[in-house]
């Protein structure tokens, strides 16, 4: 597992070593650490004084170097749609008032994460490839009917997600239900990640944060995730009216507008994507077609 100050990767063990020699280990990686959240307070006080120290050149350690990979594999990724107005209105979804409505929740597969700098790999069954920048919120603390005055609580952190989209394999004329999410956003590589996990109180007001997203180099998305039409604490409200959250349940909290499915421009191979979130960094992903 690796520590980030201020964009350099070091190792966490020898950080936390460093500043408190008989604590006892750090687990081997982030997925580990969230299973005991709760119970990991002197950990990550331990891991925020190693920041602190090598910041300010009290302690000095190694730089780790290599390719990035996801700051951890979740096992359930849940994704909030058409949770900004003007994203629902360029898609032409008409929304109920939100008096009379709750947060439209998919699930997206596991395999699709991908961390940054690798391929997106377009499936040869599309030709309408699409993106969405979203803040992706980490469970720390499971829990069952959860009070939204009490959903922060249960937050560990937050990391950047890319919500890529197949958006003619969304839609089905073979049954008699229209939309197929999971076939349109499960595909393998569409869900980008990363690239830090940052801790929730690292981040003084998630709802917030400006989020961004590039296509070689073109302004695509550009709005605030105070756009949204259900807040942090609502979603996590409603999904644990469902089920029980568990310690690394993510949850993809909606787009903002400037989909391609908007602008009827989407991604080929070669294409590269830049999506970025204040406060938590960029993940860099280019497309390539799948092998035939």
């Amino acid at each position: 597992m690796g520590l980030v100050v201020d964009g350099v990767v070091y190792d966490a063990e020898a950080a936390v070593h460093a500043v408190a020699p008989g604590l006892r280990a750090l687990p081997s990686d982030l997925g580990a650490l969230l299973v005991q959240w709760d119970a990991a307070t002197d950990l990550l006080k331990a891991l925020e004084d190693a920041a602190q120290a090598l910041r300010t050149g009290h302690i000095e350690l190694a730089r780790q170097a290599g390719a990035l990979g996801v700051p951890y594999a979740p096992a359930r990724i849940f994704a909030t749609a058409s949770n900004f107005y003007e994203h629902a209105a360029e898609m032409g979804t008409k929304l109920a008032a939100r008096s009379e409505s709750t947060p439209y929740i998919f699930m997206k597969a596991e395999t699709s994460v991908t961390p940054t700098k690798s391929a997106v790999v377009m499936p040869a069954t599309t030709m309408k490839l699409d993106w969405e920048v979203e803040l992706a919120v980490v469970i720390g603390r499971g829990g069952h009917n959860i009070p939204q005055e009490q959903a922060y609580e249960h937050i560990a952190g937050y990391t950047v997600i890319n919500d890529v989209s197949a958006r003619d394999l969304t839609r089905r004329s073979d049954y008699p239900f229209s939309h197929d999410w999971f076939r349109g956003k499960s595909f393998d590589t569409f869900a980008p990640l990363g690239p830090w996990f940052v801790p929730r109180a690292c981040i003084e007001d998630p709802m917030d944060l400006r989020m961004r997203l590039t296509v070689n180099g073109q302004s695509m998305q550009d709005a605030s995730t105070n756009g949204m039409i259900f807040n942090i604490a609502e979603q996590i409200a409603y999904l644990s009216s469902i089920l029980t959250l568990k310690p690394g349940d993510l949850i993809a909290t909606g787009t903002p507008t400037g989909v391609g499915m908007g602008r009827g421009v989407f991604l080929k191979p070669g294409d590269v994507m830049v999506a970025s979130i204040e406060h938590i960094g960029s993940i860099e992903n280019h497309v390539v077609a799948a092998a035939s």
